[in-house]
């Protein structure tokens, strides 16, 4: 009697363990599609039977390790083994963690503002919509940094929260996967192409279970840039030559030739006098150097939130030394402040450099424009 219970128990084991196994099983070994990208080359969607995989390959400059994402849809296979994922989602979420004000309007344009529950600085945000949830109360305050208030994001318990590797946030990815908080990384900012930091919108329409909405949006935005971009291929015009950024402590900082910023100038038909300044970031040159190859550029692109003309001469005489500050031909980017100070510019100016090389575009070629006017730039009188 004992050698049979002996002999049951040992095929019940071995039944629970071969029953255990059959229940989890490798997505390596399902089949996947490959989701394809136009511009962006920092990150991977693939789409399974229930599923997604989303692979990060650029979380910031030069970064060797990828970050894999699983998403769960609602009537997915819980078979699925998880393991090996630096994060897992499951649909539909409800409660989200936003780190950046680039990641505000994708929510917005999804239709899914409703989801933000917390946000650092919470003046930085200009979007209409989200500030309207910030007066009910409900997005809470991170503080300056939400490493700072790590504990806070913690009790908040979302359903994920997106970071990006350009401040400290990286470091504390293993705190949150410990307390429960799937961190996502958002590299948009390390894609140089306009449209490439705009197709992240995609990233984040599998994260909320809106793939589709977010091509919808994305191949919007792509047709109104490459339509404003096929002017210029109609028109014969001279180049304006172009200067831009600014100075600080004796150093003049303006985009890298290799940049995003520098690939928008190019885009909307400006001569940028920097364009031997290689480099993705920005360039750092004396005030010599600028005023020899700049004074007589006809256009300053960039000149920070100065009030006025004068009151950029007062704060920094040397400036009056370009010929686009004597004939007042300088721009920036501080027409549209949310209410709380914040500019739109860098809050939307990821997601839609369709209106920022229209902008452009208006300054350097007005005749094409006769009756528009800009949305995020401005001349500073």
């Amino acid at each position: 009697m004992r050698v049979f219970k002996a002999i049951f128990l040992c095929f019940g084991m071995l039944l629970f363990l071969l029953v255990g196994c059959a229940t989890k099983e490798s997505i390596e070994s399902l089949e996947l599609e490959r989701l394809p990208l136009s511009y962006a080359e920092g990150f991977q969607v693939e789409k399974g039977e229930g599923f997604w995989v989303v692979t990060v390959t650029q979380a910031f400059p030069g970064a060797k390790e990828s970050f894999s994402y699983l998403i769960l849809e609602e009537e997915s296979n819980s078979s699925l083994d998880a393991k090996g994922f630096d994060a897992v989602i499951q649909l539909p979420v409800s409660e989200v963690i936003l780190t950046s004000t680039t990641q505000v309007p994708h929510l917005d344009y999804l239709g899914a503002t409703d989801l933000l529950v917390g946000f650092p600085n919470l003046d930085l945000i200009s979007s209409v919509s989200t500030r309207t949830r910030i007066t009910k109360g409900l997005v809470k305050d991170l503080g300056n940094a939400p490493s700072a208030n790590i504990e806070r994001v913690l009790e908040i318990a979302p359903d994920w929260m997106m970071v990006s590797t350009l401040g400290e946030d990286l470091s504390y990815l293993g705190i949150l996967k410990k307390g429960g908080v799937s961190a996502v990384i958002n590299g948009e900012y390390v894609e140089q192409h306009p449209l490439g930091r705009a197709e992240w919108i995609k990233f984040t329409g599998v994260l909320v279970g809106k793939w589709d909405e977010a091509v919808a949006v994305f191949e919007e935005i792509e047709q109104r840039y490459l339509k404003t971009l096929d002017l210029l291929k109609t028109q014969e015009l001279s180049k304006p030559t172009v200067l831009s950024g600014v100075m600080y402590k004796d150093i003049w900082y303006m985009p890298g030739a290799d940049s995003w910023g520098a690939r928008l100038l190019a885009e909307a038909g400006g001569d940028y006098l920097f364009q031997d300044q290689k480099g993705f970031g920005s360039s750092q040159l004396s005030y010599e150097v600028v005023l020899d190859r700049g004074q007589e550029a006809t256009f300053w692109i960039g000149a920070a939130d100065f009030p006025s003309l004068q009151a950029m001469g007062e704060a920094e005489p040397r400036y009056r030394a370009f010929d686009a500050w004597k004939n007042g031909n300088i721009y920036t980017y501080t027409q549209k402040k949310g209410e709380t100070g914040g500019l739109e510019y860098f809050e939307l100016g990821y997601l839609r450099p369709d209106l920022i090389v229209k902008d452009l575009m208006m300054i350097f070629y007005p005749e094409l424009f006769p009756d528009e006017s800009m949305y995020f730039y401005q001349k500073i009188e």
